[in-house]
């Protein structure tokens, strides 16, 4: 796309190695679970991190990675400087950005546009191995603006349940992301079964071939199926990462082994 080469022209980004999007068709299918355990888990793996919460009207990074009422500052060249979350792990979001946590942003495009301009392109995000992009729901004008913007996207991740209502618009993040040809690295499926508390006995939640259906016709690899753990909502609830406190848990292994695919995916 010749917006794609405009926009890498403009800024100097290639201190980022791999650029990644983590996309869903609805909320509420875990897509911000996912995008800050895979940027925690490039971190543990010793990779230079950064997370773009790209979500402008319901961001989450904040409060799941336990740095609510952190600021972003400038340095002299009046560029922005992530929140430093460790050594190997920079983080930005709007919350850094405004005052009030629960101030509604009543933005139009144009708006919306310029303040992703800025948390990308007017950043110093400085050498990185991997920008992990935390994209709103669907298909609309924040992850259209990412993919400008950036000029180069290595990879997306796509999250859903297997809910028919939810692979409806997966296929949507599918198709948005062939028109732009933007890699799909695979899908996450998300809150997939249970464990039986008496017999330890996998029940899956939903039924049906959708997302087997959406893999073959679109021709992706399926990353990886977690269930639906409770300590995952608490870890994120407390701002902490899951996969590091919670570990030794089969959850967590599943986690362990989507990071090492995407970075298998990524560097070959």
């Amino acid at each position: 796309m010749e917006t794609n080469k405009n926009a890498e022209t403009e800024v100097d980004l290639s201190g980022i190695k791999h650029r990644i999007m983590v996309m869903s068709g609805k909320g509420g299918v875990g897509k911000s679970t996912i995008a800050v355990n895979l940027a925690y888990g490039l971190a543990l793996a010793g990779k230079k991190v950064g997370l773009l919460d790209a979500d402008l009207h319901g961001p989450s990074v904040a409060k799941m990675t336990g740095s609510e009422g952190a600021r972003a500052s400038g340095n002299a060249e009046g560029k922005s400087l992530p929140v430093r979350l460790h050594d190997n792990f920079l983080a930005l979001s709007i919350a850094y950005l405004i005052e009030n946590a629960d101030s509604a942003l009543i933005w139009r495009g144009p708006l919306k546009m310029s303040a992703l301009k800025d948390m990308i392109q007017n950043t110093e995000w400085g050498e990185l191995d991997y920008l992990i992009i935390d994209c709103p729901p669907g298909t609309g004008d924040e992850p259209l603006s990412v993919v400008q913007l950036l000029g180069r996207v290595d990879g997306a991740v796509v999250v859903s349940s297997a809910q028919d209502v939810a692979l409806l618009d997966v296929r949507k993040n599918l198709d948005f992301a062939k028109k732009l040809g933007v890699p799909v690295l695979g899908l996450i499926e998300n809150m997939s079964w249970i464990a039986c508390p008496h017999c330890g006995e996998k029940v899956e939640l939903f039924g049906g071939e959708g997302i087997a259906k959406a893999l073959m016709d679109y021709d992706v690899d399926l990353l990886a199926k977690l269930p639906f753990d409770s300590n995952i909502t608490s870890s994120c609830d407390g701002g902490r990462p899951f996969i590091y406190e919670f570990g030794k848990t089969p959850s967590a292994q599943i986690l362990q082994d989507f990071v090492q695919g995407v970075i298998t995916k990524t560097e070959g």
